[in-house]
């Protein structure tokens, strides 16, 4: 079932198919990505209780619970609850209560709220993690909105870029494609001009563009020399992912809180980059903004 939210600026619907977007309008032009079977079926999943993947697609607790999760979690995948709406938000939740059978993959009793906040001609993304066991919780949460690129008809992919709020490393980490895990020891030069990441299809040719080691905390799509575009702030959360498949009209803009497992990583959740850990009874809360330009 889908839910709608507008103000005088912008408009967006979230499914409980997944508890995110499916589309997020304004000023009469769709800035996301529709979906193709085809080429992505994906909108704008969220990533939880992992983002990316695990060797193998297992991994350990300090407590010795075996985790064994796909690529960015089950989240994605799961039918979500209307939990509020009122004139400006509306709220999405997910709860192990609710499908027991999510602990089989990952033994933590947990809840997860994705609030939706329009503010202006922006929608602000909150993802709210509650531990509900009795152990501490690992775990990992992270956004995936697809934007349209091109915007408008008549407009190339080429005509785009996305322009980062500070300067980034000469190097990037790269996908090791046969697994889809990081190697960070070979590292990839940045195809970075300046503050700048021209797009173009054939940068997805190998894989995504993964910055591990990030500056920025705010990025902006947009056509060259134009303002027309999508802002994108994630104060909290300390990875971005830059993605697209050489075939897809859009590109993927995604604040990630962790990484999939790098060439330096044991196979023990909590060891991963950016793992969070939540006490029994505590909520940890991590945002980002979608601002339409």
């Amino acid at each position: 079932m889908e839910y709608a939210l507008s103000n005088d600026s912008i408009s967006i619907k979230v499914s409980t198919a997944g508890g995110s977007f499916t589309s997020i309008e304004a000023d009469g032009r769709e800035y996301l990505w529709q979906g193709d079977p085809a080429v992505w079926s994906g909108q704008a999943p969220v990533c939880f209780p992992i983002c990316g993947g695990l060797r193998d697609g297992s991994a350990m607790t300090f407590a010795g619970h075996h985790v064994k999760l796909a690529r960015h979690g089950f989240a994605r995948k799961q039918e979500w609850k209307l939990l509020s709406q009122n004139a400006n938000e509306l709220a999405m939740c997910l709860a192990s209560e609710d499908n027991a059978a999510l602990l089989s993959a990952y033994p933590y009793p947990f809840k997860l709220v994705a609030r939706y906040t329009l503010e202006d001609a922006a929608v602000r993304v909150s993802y709210e993690v509650t531990n509900e066991g009795a152990e501490d919780m690992p775990f990992f949460i992270g956004g995936h909105p697809g934007f349209r690129c091109p915007l408008d008809e008549g407009e190339a992919y080429t005509d785009y870029e996305l322009r980062f709020e500070k300067d980034e490393a000469a190097e990037l980490c790269t996908a090791v494609p046969s697994t889809g895990l990081i190697d960070v020891a070979n590292r990839s030069k940045n195809p970075m001009v300046g503050k700048t990441l021209p797009l173009s299809h054939e940068l997805f040719d190998f894989a995504e563009t993964i910055f591990d080691v990030l500056e920025s905390r705010q990025v902006t799509l947009s056509k060259k020399g134009e303002d027309k575009g999508v802002r994108l702030s994630f104060e909290g959360f300390p990875y971005l992912i830059v993605w697209s498949k050489p075939e897809g009209d859009f590109v993927a803009v995604e604040p990630w809180g962790g990484l999939s497992t790098c060439s330096d990583e044991d196979d023990v959740l909590e060891h991963k980059r950016g793992c969070l850990v939540a006490k029994p009874k505590e909520t940890v809360v991590r945002s980002f903004t979608i601002e339409i330009l």
